[in-house]
C-alpha cells in the first residue's frame, strides 16, 4: 500500500537526539525524500525501499571516498526527485554461506542481486493522496553449482537459509499502481507485487540487511506467495488500529514472466487487522494477527490451505526491539503447520550497526518428520552510508530430512552496497 503520512513524530525524535545518536526510529534525511515509514507497506516494500534510500546513517568507520565515489549519483536522485517526483533505490547485495556438515559433498553457496526501484508520483504529487507507479526489478545470480536458496536442501533442512538469493535471473518483482485515498489515512495497490511486503510485517525485519533466514523473516506457517498480480487496500480507522485485505494470483511465480493468472481462478487472500501507537511507529510498536487461505491449485497438484498468525514488536529505549510471531495453518502447501518465532535486536546508539538473535521452532506437515529448530544471529557492520558488511551464524536443529544429524552450523557472510 502507499506510503500515506508524513512522519513529524519521528522527526521530534532526531531533534531530541541530535545528530550523532541513532536509533532504530531516528531519521535524518540525505535526499530529500519527504515520506518516511510507510504506512502499510514492509522493508521490502518499494516504498520501504525508497524510504531506506533517503536514510542516513551513522557508520562504524568512516570510508569518505566510497560515499564521495557515489555522490554524483546522489544529487541525480535529488535532483529527479525535485523535477520529476521520481525516486529511486538501487543496491547490489552478495551472500556465502557455508555448512559445518552436508548429505552430499556440497557444503557452500552464494549467490547475488543487484535490484533497482523506481517510486513514480504521477498524479497528487507534494500531497497526501498521491498515486504512484512502482516498479522494482532484480537480476539474481549465484556464484558456485549451489546459491544460498538451495543450500537448504544439502543438509536436510525444510526451509530457505538465504531467502532470496538464487538464481532465476531478471525478475519484475513489482510493476503496480498504488493510491493513496482520505488524506494519505487509506489506499490501495493494484497490479504485480509481492503480498509478503504488505501482510504480517514485523517492524524493521529485512533479508538484505539483518536476519536471513526465511522462518525468521517471514511465518513459515503461511503457504507463502510470490510476486504475483493482485489487488490490496488498507485503511487506518483512527490513531492506532488498521486493516488491510487483499487477494492475488495463487499460481504466480516470480519467474512467470508476467503470466497473468495462467492457472485460472485460483486465488491467495488474506486479512489483517493491526495496532500500533500511531502510523509513524508502526514499523518499531506494532500488535497484529492475519488470517489467511488459498485455493487448491488443480494444474500444480497443491491442495488448500488455511490458517492464522499473531505476531508483535515494540522498541524499548529506541535501541531494543523484540518481537514474536505465532503461526497456526491446516494444510500441505506451507513449510510448517505449527511455529513460533521469538527474537530481539539492538540498534548500537553512536552507530548504525545492528546485531539480533532469533529462535524459530516449527512442526511440518508432515506428521512422521520431527520438528525443526533454527536458531540464527547477526552482526550488521556499517562501513560507510552504502556499504555493510554483515557476519552470521545458524544453527539448524533436528533438520527434518537429515535423520544422522542433530545439528548442523550454518555460517554466513553479506556484502552489501546501496547505491
Amino acid at each position: 500500500m502507499p506510503a500515506f503520512a508524513e512522519d513529524s513524530e519521528l522527526s521530534a525524535v532526531d531533534e531530541e537526539q541530535g545528530e550523532e545518536q541513532q536509533g532504530f526510529s531516528s531519521r535524518r534525511s540525505r535526499l530529500g525524500y519527504t515520506e518516511s515509514t510507510p504506512a502499510f507497506g514492509g522493508p521490502n516494500s518499494p516504498q520501504g525501499e525508497v524510504e531506506e534510500a533517503d536514510r542516513e546513517l551513522d557508520p562504524a568507520f568512516r570510508f569518505p571516498q566510497v560515499d564521495a565515489a557515489l555522490q554524483p549519483w546522489r544529487d541525480w536522485k535529488t535532483d529527479a526527485n525535485k523535477k520529476f517526483g521520481a525516486q529511486f533505490s538501487a543496491h547490489y547485495s552478495t551472500l556465502y554461506q557455508q555448512l559445518s556438515s552436508s548429505l552430499t559433498d556440497e557444503k557452500q553457496a552464494s549467490g547475488g542481486v543487484l535490484r533497482g526501484t523506481l517510486r513514480w508520483d504521477l498524479f497528487g504529487r507534494g500531497t497526501k493522496d498521491r498515486g504512484s507507479l512502482n516498479v522494482m526489478v532484480d537480476h539474481r545470480h549465484g556464484f558456485r553449482d549451489t546459491t544460498p536458496g538451495g543450500l537448504a536442501g544439502e543438509a536436510g533442512y525444510i526451509g530457505l537459509t538465504g531467502l532470496f538469493y538464487n538464481d532465476v535471473g531478471l525478475a519484475v518483482v513489482n510493476f503496480n499502481w498504488a493510491q493513496s485515498l482520505r488524506d494519505g489515512t487509506a489506499g490501495f495497490v493494484v497490479g504485480r507485487y509481492d503480498p509478503n511486503d504488505y501482510q504480517n510485517v514485523l517492524g524493521m525485519v529485512n533479508p538484505w540487511t539483518l536476519f536471513s533466514n526465511l522462518a525468521t523473516n517471514l511465518d513459515a506457517t503461511v503457504a507463502l506467495p510470490d510476486s504475483s498480480w493482485g489487488v490490496s487496500g488498507g485503511s487506518w480507522l483512527n490513531d492506532g488500529w488498521y486493516v488491510l485485505g487483499g487477494v492475488n494470483d495463487a499460481n504466480g511465480l516470480l519467474d512467470d514472466d508476467l503470466a497473468f493468472f495462467d492457472g485460472g481462478a485460483e486465488f491467495y487472500k488474506y486479512f489483517h487487522v493491526g495496532w500500533s501507537p500511531s502510523q509513524a511507529e508502526r514499523y518499531y510498536r506494532n500488535v497484529h494477527i492475519l488470517a489467511w487461505h488459498v485455493d487448491e491449485r488443480e494444474e500444480a497438484g497443491v491442495a488448500s490451505a488455511h490458517g492464522v498468525s499473531l505476531a508483535a514488536n515494540w522498541t524499548f529505549d529506541d535501541r531494543w526491539m523484540p518481537f514474536a510471531r505465532v503461526g497456526f495453518s491446516k494444510g500441505s502447501s506451507p513449510i510448517y503447520n505449527e511455529a513460533l518465532t521469538i527474537g530481539m535486536m539492538r540498534k548500537f546508539r553512536y552507530r548504525s550497526d545492528m546485531i539480533g538473535l532469533a529462535v524459530d521452532h516449527g512442526s511440518p506437515p508432515d506428521s512422521d518428520l520431527p520438528n525443526q529448530t533454527t536458531i540464527e544471529a547477526f552482526w550488521r557492520i556499517q562501513i560507510a552510508q552504502g556499504l555493510a558488511i554483515t557476519p552470521s551464524v545458524q544453527l539448524l536443529l533436528d533438520p527434518a530430512l537429515n535423520p544422522e544429524k542433530d545439528s548442523v552450523w550454518l555460517f554466513g557472510l553479506r556484502f552489501r552496497l546501496h547505491l
